[in-house]
């Protein structure tokens, strides 16, 4: 799914701490993903206007983020408001990166360019367990079907969950391109439980599907 089809996953929330920033892909598209000194997520166009160079190469001051080439220095809005070469220069309001909206939820960043989406519905609430972000080179029709070979009850495009004794994994898929996907696996539940060895058990359990996924193998049952 494309951003201005509806909400995309694009990166757990406990991969992007407070101040850092991270480039990702949806289906073709470049996009950087940063959290301010707030803890607020921004998802972007990932290109400074001036030169193009990537905005996730730059850094986070507070609630700006600057290009790493020129330090260019861009707030929340996306607006450019101070550059170093000119630091008197009441910097033109045409001066912008192109930004998304974003929203937070199952741990999971989410974002879109349609204001209408409704983010999609998992049944999950309370507290969440970060398992890992997992890049296959595969389509992601064949993911989806992977995964639900494996248990998954797909909910939607985009969102599975998969049952494993008493734990319920929440999955979220990412079309980067027609040969790449990425998945968002969490655990439903408290890391205070499933932090440690359950984490890393289902981390190892999707490097395994990934594999097999990868090498046109048998598929990884999850235990």
């Amino acid at each position: 799914m494309k951003l201005s089809e509806g909400w995309v996953p694009v990166a757990l929330s406990s991969s992007i701490e407070a101040g850092t920033s991270a480039g990702a892909v949806v289906e073709g598209s470049e996009i950087v993903v940063w959290r301010d000194n707030s803890g607020k997520a921004h998802v972007w166009e990932d290109r400074c206007p001036h030169r193009g160079m990537r905005m996730s190469f730059g850094f986070v001051r507070g609630d700006h983020i600057a290009c790493l080439y020129h330090g260019w220095q861009y707030d929340t809005a996306g607006q450019c408001r101070y550059i170093p070469a000119h630091p008197t220069l009441d910097v033109p309001q045409t001066i912008k990166v192109p930004t998304y909206l974003s929203q937070e939820r199952y741990g999971i960043i989410w974002s879109t360019t349609e204001a209408e989406s409704v983010l999609p519905e998992a049944g999950i609430d309370g507290e969440i367990t970060p398992v890992r972000s997992l890049y296959v080179d595969r389509e992601v029709s064949a993911v989806l079907a992977a995964f639900e070979s494996a248990g998954m009850v797909k909910l939607s495009d985009e969102v599975g969950t998969l049952a494993s004794g008493g734990d319920v994994l929440l999955l979220a898929f990412q079309s980067v391109s027609s040969e790449k996907t990425a998945v968002h696996i969490v655990i439903a539940g408290s890391p205070a439980v499933y932090g440690g060895a359950k984490q890393k058990h289902y981390a190892q359990w999707a490097e395994g599907l990934r594999y097999a996924l990868e090498q046109d193998a048998a598929m990884v049952e999850v235990a």
